[in-house]
This record gives C-alpha cells, structure tokens and sequence, in this order.
C-alpha cells in the first residue's frame, strides 16, 4: 500500500486521483461518460477518489489572448505542471489515473507525477499515441501514415480539423512527448485488443499495454419484446458511418423496407445533412441530443443497435451498452468490433464501408426475429461475463496495485514488463 489514506478506508482501499480534460457538453463524448462510470465504481468500492480536470467548455470564456494561446499548451502546459505537482505532495494519492489532455492538460501531468514521485496509469482511449488526430483515417479512409514515424505527414495532409495549423500543436506534442509517455507511465491500459495491436506495432512498450475494456453500468432495462426500431446513437460523423448508413437504409427502403424505422440519436457536423435527409420519411426519424436515460430506454426498444464505423473503432460503448440490454448489433467488421461482436452469435459483422453488406445484415436481422431474440440473449451473456461494474472494478484494481508495486502484471496478450526507459523529466 501507498501512503496513509486518513484512517478512515479499508486496509485495501486506494487512493486515486484522475486527471481528464473533459471534452466539450455540446456533443455526447464517450470518453466523458468512461470516466464519470469509473469514479462512481471506485467510489462505490470504497476507494477514494479526487479529481483534477479541465473543461474544453471553459474556452469560449477565455480573453481573445487567452484564446489564442489555447494552442501553444496542447504540448506544454507549464502552469499545469506546478498546480498538479502541489496537489500531488499534498494529497498524497497512492496513484494517479490519466486520461485525456488535451487539448489544456497536455503531458505536463507526466512531469507533475515525476516531480511528486507517484505512480501514473493511462488509458488510452484512441490513437493519439501514435496519430495526431487519434482516429488512423484521413479522408474518410484508415491511414496509418504516421504510425511509428514521425508526424510530419499529419501535418502536410492537415489531419485535424481539415486544417494545417491547427494539426501542428498536436504534431509537436506527440514528437517531443513520445518518451515522457512510455517512459513515465508504469501501465497503460487498452481498451481492446485490436488498439493494443496497432500500439505495440508502433514501438510502445508492449509489456506495460494491458487490455482493459471499458465496462457498462447495469441499465436497468432490458429489452423484453421484439424491438421497435433499429437504432443509431452516436456522433453524426464521417467516421460513424453515418454516410454509409443512409446509403444502406436507402437501399431497404427501395426495395420495400425493413419493416421497422431507423431511429438516428445524437448531433455532430452532418445534422444538417441528417436532418434534410430524414425530413417527410415515415421510416426515419431524427431524434436529436438524448439524455442518459433517454438512450437506454431507445436501446431497450431497439430490434438492433447500428455500428458502422468507418474508422478503426479502439472500443465502441454503445456496442456494449446494446448488449447490457439484450440487444443485438450490427456493427463494422473491423479494428475493436470484430473483438466484441461474434459474428452471427452476439450480432452481425458488416463488409467495412460497404453498402450493400451493411443493408444485407440489417435486412438479415430485421426479417428473423428468432434470430435477432437468440442474439440479443447472446448479448447479454456476453455483457455479463466481460463487461460488467465487477469486472470492470477487478481490472482497474489490478493496473493500480500494478503500478503502486511498480512491476506490470502480464497483459491479455502475455506479455511480460519491459525495462523502462529513460525519459526527460524536466
């Protein structure tokens, strides 16, 4: 065990601090609600758990100085550093859980948890490793361009946000930060085997990438009838699929349709596009922003849940939320849905970027509900076995007392700790 914790947790209790650069309300962000699920579960366990956050929301309060410095601490935020350090020899935490950082942390955190000489552990939510936009797509097509090389390509293509100058802030943090995070954090956890894969391809150390997928709240309904709708829920994207979606669902509405409507939930760069598209369609409808208890309900109501990512999805939390409630998906045959999605068993896998086979599985699902009732049971055992709390809680409980211990429990894939390096920790 760590330092004192006050006297008043169990003798196996820890102390956590998380740091999470919170992306913007304005839009649904998987990675928000990851983190607000894993401080509930720990809190309920009985560890103590503190925050140190920013909000990406509190930029369009900043001076137009301050907003235009916003880029120049992606890589380095001094300030950062200093508060973080001064909590840490404060609090004392027994380890400190990363998130995200960006775009107002940046990996100066790394260099906070040096200096104060606490242990870090990092999930790695996407590619940023190793991409500097995180996604390995570029013009809606997967490119690894830059992985495991330098990120000059990124920059050349503007990879994020369709824009040169604002890719390069991310380019320069990931070339000048890359040590300080193999070096500096004692476990990673991946959030599919598939993410780990590509990671360890890139050169990261592959002893301290441990697979850890994200778990799901109990959602406290469950589909019991044969489904209403198919569903969408996500980000309205390129990247999502939701192109390719419309395409496909135009392809079964011409040929006499599903027999259910398609229900599209969320917000993102192509609600116009949604919305002009669905505007009159008594098959369609455009829902808009969902609240929490709003997505399970439309979930536990779904015949299928839709997942057709074009990019290489890292995990793919609606998946496992569909499965929470017996319910069955159809999903991208690629990157972490081929991990969670059995094939005819759990769901059915669709050609990536493929109209036509995306329309074939969700005409196959929609027409046998014997099959779609058995998969959806399948679901939920599959839910129940590897993406529960009590699962979650046993994997997050084993990557800290791995870290505390400062040696790395062999990863899914069997790999054992590797030397660290020697990372700058200015």
């Amino acid at each position: 065990m760590g330092p004192d914790n006050g006297g008043d947790l169990s003798v196996d209790a820890l102390h956590v601090l998380v740091v999470h650069n919170r992306y913007g309300s304005a839009q649904p962000s998987g990675e928000n609600k990851v983190v607000d699920q894993e401080v509930a579960l720990l809190r309920a366990a009985g560890h103590r758990v503190d925050v140190f956050e920013r909000r990406s929301d509190d930029i369009a309060a900043r001076s137009l100085p301050g907003k235009v410095a916003v880029p120049l601490l992606v890589p380095w935020n001094p300030a950062v550093r200093s508060e973080l350090a001064a909590r840490l020899r404060a609090g004392r935490p027994d380890v400190v859980h990363v998130h995200n950082v960006f775009p107002l942390l940046s990996p100066a955190v790394l260099a906070a948890c040096a200096d104060a000489g606490v242990p870090v552990v990092a999930t790695l939510h996407n590619y940023t490793q190793v991409c500097p936009p995180g996604t390995l797509q570029r013009d809606g097509r997967p490119c690894a361009e830059c992985v495991g090389s330098s990120p000059l390509p990124a920059v050349r293509h503007g990879c994020y946000r369709g824009s040169r100058l604002a890719t390069v802030p991310l380019a320069i943090g990931l070339a000048v930060n890359r040590r300080r995070w193999w070096s500096g954090v004692e476990r990673f956890f991946c959030i599919s085997a598939a993410q780990r894969d590509v990671l360890a391809g890139a050169g990261m150390p592959a002893g301290r990438l441990a697979v850890k997928h994200n778990f799901v709240p109990e959602p406290g309904v469950r589909r019991t009838g044969p489904g209403e709708h198919v569903l969408f829920l996500g980000r309205l994207a390129e990247a999502k699929g939701v192109r390719l979606l419309m395409a496909a669902w135009d392809e079964l509405a011409a040929g006499g349709g599903p027999g259910v409507p398609l229900v599209i939930a969320g917000t993102g760069p192509l609600e116009p596009e949604v919305t002009a598209w669905a505007a009159g369609r008594d098959d369609v409808r455009y829902v808009g922003l969902y609240d929490t208890a709003r997505c399970r309900e439309a979930i536990a109501r779904a015949t299928a849940v839709v997942a057709p990512s074009t990019w290489l999805e890292a995990f793919g939390l609606v998946v496992v939320e569909a499965m929470a409630a017996g319910v069955p998906v159809v999903a991208a045959g690629h990157g972490a849905f081929t991990e969670l999605v059995e094939d005819g068993v759990t769901g059915l896998l669709h050609r990536p970027g493929d109209t036509a086979s995306l329309a074939a599985a969700l005409r196959r699902i929609t027409a046998d509900p014997a099959l779609d009732r058995e998969m959806g049971r399948a679901a939920r055992r599959r839910y129940e076995q590897g993406f529960s709390p009590a699962v979650g809680l046993e994997r997050l409980e084993e990557g800290y007392r791995s870290a505390i211990a400062g040696r790395s429990v062999p990863a899914h894939g069997g790999d054992t700790r590797v030397s660290r390096g020697d990372g700058d920790s200015t």
